[in-house]
């Protein structure tokens, strides 16, 4: 299976590029199967439900959220209503929607997404997600239960994505960090045959400060005083995210590569 995941889509720039590029990325690369980190993608705070739709519409199959998860006040409802929202699992448990589910891929194939957020360096003391993790897991094993797994570990440290990517290897298909906006060079295959990347980056602006215009950024910086809003940069966007085949007999990884197309940065994907 071809699987495309997309790092955080950042403001109005981001949602542009995903709805003009991605269409274009699952012809040419033939994918299976999306998935793209949305929490970001209105305004850079949460994700609202028109934009949501917006997405979905482009071509992906799956949003995943994060700590942001509700800061637009409709998609408390909207991810009870649409399935192929997925929040973290361990947010909260009176948290609307659900943090893992089971989606359809190409020729009737199953794929796990789920998501949890880490606790280093985090603005709340949230759930460990490794417990999170582990019935999910249990549950859901690849070549199994479902044909692939994805896990979105949402989190500051590369520290605690590393542990919750040794900690899911062999057991998912692909565990991949979003989070920091800023794209990490260890896209790797375990020991165990689970896909890895540290931070897939964002799907925004990189002459910015992580998808912000700069000049309240570097004001708040150098001086310490806040100055203006936060507003995400608009200029030429780079889609970020890992790419991943896997074997549908064993469901685990048999080739990884980043993801950098448009914009700024050097450009890579697959060949």
């Amino acid at each position: 299976m071809r699987i495309l995941f997309l790092g955080d889509v950042m403001g109005r720039g981001g949602r542009q590029a995903v709805a003009e590029r991605l269409p274009g990325l699952r012809r040419d690369w033939r994918l299976d199967f999306v998935v793209v980190n949305g929490e970001n993608a209105t305004g850079g705070r949460g994700l609202s439900t028109e934009h949501a739709k917006g997405l979905l519409e482009a071509g992906a199959d799956v949003i995943t959220l994060g700590d942001h998860a509700f800061d637009q006040k409709d998609m408390l409802r909207f991810c009870e209503a649409e399935p192929r929202i997925i929040r973290p699992l361990n947010y909260s448990k009176s948290a609307p929607g659900t943090g893992a589910r089971v989606f359809e891929a190409t020729r009737g194939r199953k794929v796990l997404v789920a998501q949890v957020l880490g606790q280093v360096f985090m603005s709340r003391p949230y759930d460990d997600p490794f417990s999170a993790l582990e019935p999910v897991l249990k549950a859901h094993p690849p070549g199994g239960a479902v044909a692939a797994s994805l896990i979105d570990i949402h989190c500051e440290a590369t520290s605690e994505k590393m542990g919750v990517g040794h900690f899911c290897d062999g057991r998912a298909s692909i565990v991949v960090g979003t989070h920091t906006h800023v794209p990490t060079a260890d896209a790797t295959i375990l020991p165990r045959g689970t896909a890895f990347q540290s931070d897939a980056g964002m799907c925004g602006d990189y002459d910015s400060v992580i998808g912000m215009q700069k000049d309240e950024p570097l004001r708040r910086f150098v001086t310490g005083m806040p100055g203006g809003r936060f507003t995400p940069a608009m200029e030429e966007v780079t889609l970020c995210g890992l790419y991943v085949e896997t074997d549908d007999r064993t469901g685990l990884a048999s080739r990884v590569e980043m993801v950098r197309q448009g914009g700024r940065l050097s450009q890579t994907g697959p060949a």
